[in-house]
């Protein structure tokens, strides 16, 4: 694709300003632990709620979210549906205990509840978990350079992940805050123009609701679905539908901002309890409208691709090295009659449009049907070409769900508002970044250097190690980014995958600690070590759609804790051999 100097300029504008904004506002936190970790808990509930909006909002949010609307639908959304639920147990059962207590990690709270070892193992598991989410938020922008302006994936990751330590390390939890609000600002204002240029570059006489008519006569608009096949059986492997969404997603919610420090961090910067319960409950106000939003564009994507000619293949790096291959011809091919596929679907399309405006429901009712027919015959061609490109270049991911909002952008929208588009990708990605780094170097300073370090530290000593700590997990995750590019699913599944590999026994390690009072340490340590080992497993077995795998950790830590407790007296009077 063609980057003008004004794309260059918006986005080397927008993003060193952010770099300055963000080493400005840290300036004057203090040279200690609240200081740089907790902002000296002076945060106002907006700068709070924004802050909490802006780690939730990576880079792969706003990249891949659309690509998925454009290939599955606006289901993904259900995914939130337990999110305001979620706020509402969060604010009233952990915000004041944490509040409370006046700790900086959320993990220091179980090592008076249990034990060292509970408290140590579940931060682990939190930085293990978020450490590998954060690699993939690096990868995100980086693919976007790489798709569109075929830089090495190596540089990218380097250049991403060293730019956004610069401001992270050196002005800590305020920086991060401050920088979050402007960010968010700048973001949604983007999105929001590239919606309306989704809609402008329609054909004349196609508007905003005839683009909708369009995508949900082609099933695109299924915001809610019950995950019941035609059989009548409910579909555990199905990954979104209200119930998973209500349950599997609260669950994934509670822990995420009630137990991951990346969310905790953000609320415990606040200046009063009554300000860090307003930020998570407005949160879960305005969440899945904004997510909603989004998706939405993905489908404005879609019904614009239909009356233009949209690529086989949306990975334009990825398919020029096909191109180079033995498998060109085969391609080219397969490319050829993908594009047959879309004149006709484009016909009735544009049959489709003309009924509408007249309103003539029977003619609209035999397209509709025609049109779901040819959006899942292109749909299966789609498929087979991915596995053409598999085998033409090994190794390569050949999902392109990634790419569909790249490739939109950088073909159809105008100089400086695609480097507007990339600044954001950029923002999104530091944002949350920024703010998983602050944490994981928190847990490291806090809950294993000076937990374990038998040498008593100066806060001078501590405040600069924690600096050093946020730098070694910045290269930690650019390592993670790396590995990351050839994961093969969309990106913002790949995340909350790995998420609800141990957010559910972390979960359930914090609710035994809030309402089994009678369980112990140990108990509770075996049984999230033993959920661990059988979440990983059914989920390599694929039993059950990933969001239930919150669901069910959770559950078996609280089972197992009980079980083994009963049974701890039993082994202590047992006499040895």
């Amino acid at each position: 694709m063609n980057f003008s100097g004004l794309d260059w300029t918006v986005l080397v504008t927008t993003l060193v300003c952010i770099i300055l904004y963000g080493v400005y506002k840290g300036r004057s936190s203090k040279k200690n632990l609240e200081g740089y970790f907790l902002s000296d808990r002076q945060m106002p509930w907006w700068v709070v709620l924004l802050s909490i909006m802006g780690t939730q909002a990576s880079a792969v949010t706003f990249l891949t979210a659309p690509g998925q609307a454009y290939s599955d639908g606006m289901r993904f959304v259900q995914y939130y549906f337990g999110l305001p639920i979620a706020m509402v147990i969060v604010a009233i059962a952990f915000v004041p205990v944490f509040r409370r207590l006046k700790i900086f990690t959320a993990y220091e709270y179980l090592e008076q509840r249990f034990d060292i070892k509970t408290r140590l193992l579940t931060s682990f598991l939190f930085m293990l978990s978020r450490g590998l989410s954060t690699g993939i938020s690096i990868l995100a922008p980086s693919l976007v350079l790489h798709s569109m302006l075929g830089w090495d994936i190596t540089i990218t990751n380097l250049v991403m992940g060293g730019v956004l330590m610069i401001y992270t390390a050196s002005g800590g939890a305020k920086a991060v805050g401050y920088t979050q609000q402007l960010q968010f600002v700048i973001i949604y204002i983007a999105m929001f123009l590239a919606a309306w240029w989704a809609i402008k570059m329609l054909p004349e006489g196609v508007g905003l609701t005839d683009a909708l008519h369009i995508g949900g006569k082609s099933g695109k608009l299924n915001v809610i679905t019950t995950g019941v096949t035609e059989e009548g059986n409910f579909d555990w492997k199905d990954r979104f539908n209200i119930w998973s969404g209500i349950i599997g997603g609260l669950f994934l919610a509670l822990s995420y901002f009630g137990t991951d420090q990346s969310q905790v961090g953000r609320y415990l910067t606040a200046r009063t309890e009554g300000e860090s319960k307003l930020g998570l409950l407005m949160n879960g106000l305005v969440k899945v409208p904004l997510q909603f939003f989004i998706l939405l564009i993905g489908v404005l994507v879609f019904s614009f691709y239909q009356f233009y000619k949209a690529p086989a293949f949306f990975n334009l790096s990825l398919e020029e090295k096909v191109k180079k291959t033995e498998y060109a011809p085969e391609y080219n091919s397969a490319v050829a009659k993908y594009d047959v596929l879309q004149e006709e679907k484009k016909q009735t399309t544009i049959a489709l449009t003309k009924a509408l405006h007249n309103e003539d429901q029977q003619t609209i009712d035999a397209l509709r049907e025609k049109i779901q027919v040819q959006d899942k015959a292109t749909h299966q061609f789609r498929k087979e070409i991915e596995g053409l490109v598999k085998k033409a270049v090994p190794g390569a991911d050949s999902n392109d769900t990634n790419y569909v909002f790249v490739r939109f952008v950088g073909d159809f929208f105008p100089d400086g508002l695609v480097g507007l588009i990339i600044a954001i990708i950029f923002l999104a990605a530091w944002g949350s970044v920024a703010a998983a780094l602050n944490s994981l170097a928190s847990c490291t300073m806090v809950d294993f250097h000076k937990r374990l370090s038998k040498k008593e530290l100066s806060p001078e000593k501590e405040y600069k190690w924690s600096r050093y700590y946020t730098l070694l997990w910045g290269i930690f995750c650019i390592i993670v980014a790396q590995f990351a590019y050839n994961l093969g699913n969309s990106l913002i599944e790949a995340v909350n995958i790995l998420g609800s590999w141990f957010y559910g026994a972390i979960l359930g390690i914090f609710l035994v600690a809030f309402y089994l009072k009678h369980v112990k340490g140990h108990a509770v340590f075996i049984a999230a070590l033993l959920t661990e080992v059988i979440v990983i497993s059914i989920y390599n077995m694929d039993l059950f759609s990933w969001l239930w795998l919150n669901v069910i950790g959770a559950a078996l830590v609280v089972i197992l804790s009980l079980i083994l407790q009963a049974m701890m007296p039993v082994f202590r009077r047992r006499k040895p051999l």
